[in-house]
């Protein structure tokens, strides 16, 4: 039996602010805006490459907004990919790495899988771990 995770609800305080932040500043594709009831609207936006979609909405869920924390995007060069978010002006942590103990500056010099890391938050304060891991 296969268990695929393609779908995480992050609630937000305001869902046009949370869709114009993940599609136009986080560059995430717009899947679907809809709205097939009254006090009920889905919002459904896709990472590049991901098998995992996230939605933001109303009538949706009761957790509070901001309260989801930690979640990891994967991405082959943390360096491109941290500048292409700053650059679309996204808050983003300088990049680290665990060595000797303790955190250090920047990325992973061996460039090692799971390794390298920074952080950013949605406007509500949900936040996302960017993870690099180079595959080939």
């Amino acid at each position: 039996m296969d268990y695929r995770l393609e779908l995480i609800v992050l609630p937000v305080a305001d869902v046009d602010r949370a869709k114009a932040f993940y599609a136009e500043q986080v560059g995430f594709t717009l899947d679907v805006d809809s709205s097939p009831a009254e006090g009920f609207r889905v919002v459904q936006l896709t990472p590049r490459g991901s098998g995992c979609s996230i939605t933001v909405g109303t009538g949706l869920i009761k957790t509070p907004p901001g309260s989801v924390q930690g979640l990891h995007l994967v991405v082959e060069d943390i360096e491109a990919a941290r500048a292409e978010l700053v650059g679309r002006g996204v808050g983003v942590s300088p990049i680290r790495h665990f060595a000797d103990g303790a955190w250090q500056e920047g990325a992973d010099p061996q460039h090692q899988p799971y390794a390298s890391f920074a952080d950013f938050s949605d406007p509500d304060g949900n936040s996302w771990v960017l993870q690099e891991v180079r595959r080939g």
